[in-house]
């Protein structure tokens, strides 16, 4: 049977919800640290020890890194509407304006025509122009900094810490970033289980990874994320190193074309078991569930279909972080699950 992950947020912050989580079936619970660090995580992660307590249930907690994802910087909710225009400027340029902050390297790799993706594709700009550069002094030195317009393809709320990218190109930051260090270094006083790393490129990040788990004495699993195409290409490495592969949808969705992404998706299932490795599906497995207390019937095949090609784990994200329904997800996720491995004892896969 998959073990069944929801991740930490404000629709689980009480007691009651997560205990109703637990009873409907939920094995361990992710920490997304892209939008709260583990100091800031630790009322709520003491809640969730609490309850796996009181149900004499094991803690399963994993905590997942910002690592070298690109992210929309600190800024103020802007609502985007087609053929609108924005501006992605420097996050050292502070401005009170309706523009979307982002990284130096983010900034360098752009060009006219690119098509850029925001919170896992919900928002398209395309790239119209490079504005003249701002002069910007840091400690006495002067920079000029160079900020993009673009227009809304498709529009939506951009806000801060959403994932961005750019089409066709890969832009990352370091594998590990100071916040990531710092998280680590409480890991072991939380009570931490696994840890996730977010866009693993090929074996050796999984070592690099191991290597600052092991020089703080953490052992345990490392869960390394398939985001990309250079994560796909370099699979058997990753295989080799890692203890569970995950299958992130989200932006590997991004990466190629949708259509595309099932038969990724099924060969990432081929190549783990062939190689005995677990691995775990994540994204929109029950993305209605966000505001309506039933699935879809395709959402319910996505997740039989799931099973039926080998996960050992399953994981929802948004359902429960602010989802209305957290209890509701995993009852569904876990009785789908629970038929899938009926009909694979019955009739057998593979």
């Amino acid at each position: 049977m998959p073990q069944i992950y929801a991740t930490l947020g404000p629709s689980c912050e009480s007691k009651e919800i997560l205990i109703s989580m637990l009873h409907e079936g939920l094995n361990g619970m992710r920490l997304n640290l892209s939008h709260a660090s583990i100091a800031e995580s630790r009322k709520l992660i003491e809640m969730y020890a609490d309850s796996c307590r009181c149900l004499s249930l094991p803690f399963e907690l994993m905590i997942d890194l910002h690592g070298p994802e690109q992210r929309t910087g600190s800024m103020k909710n802007i609502s985007l509407s087609q053929n609108s225009s924005v501006i992605l400027r420097p996050e050292a340029l502070f401005m009170q304006d309706s523009s979307i902050p982002v990284s130096s390297e983010f900034l360098a790799a752009l060009e006219t025509n690119d098509h850029v993706l925001i919170s896992d594709g919900i928002i398209e700009l395309q790239i119209e122009q490079k504005l003249p550069p701002v002069p910007h002094i840091v400690k006495g030195s002067s920079k000029e900094l160079s900020s993009f317009s673009c227009r809304v393809l498709r529009g939506g709320i951009a806000a801060s810490n959403q994932s961005i990218k750019i089409i066709g190109k890969e832009v990352l930051g370091p594998l590990l970033t100071e916040k990531d260090f710092i998280n680590l270094d409480m890991a072991a006083e939380m009570g931490v289980t696994s840890v996730m790393q977010p866009f693993v490129q090929c074996g050796q990040d999984i070592v690099g990874l191991r290597s600052a788990l092991e020089s703080r004495k953490l052992h345990v699993k490392i869960f390394a994320k398939i985001e990309s195409l250079s994560g796909v290409q370099n699979l058997a490495s990753i295989i080799d190193t890692a203890d569970v592969v995950v299958i992130a949808r989200g932006d590997l969705g991004n990466a190629v074309p949708l259509w595309e992404l099932p038969a990724i998706q099924k060969q990432i299932a081929s190549q783990c078991r062939s190689s005995g490795k677990p691995f775990m599906v994540v994204t929109q497995m029950l993305h209605s569930m966000l505001h309506s207390p039933v699935p879809t019937r395709a959402e319910v095949l996505d997740i039989f279909n799931a099973v039926l090609d080998g996960a050992s784990y399953l994981m929802v994200t948004g359902e429960t972080t602010v989802g209305e329904y957290p209890a509701q997800v995993i009852h569904y996720l876990k009785k789908t699950a629970f038929e899938a491995e009926k009909y694979i004892k019955n009739y057998g896969v593979f």
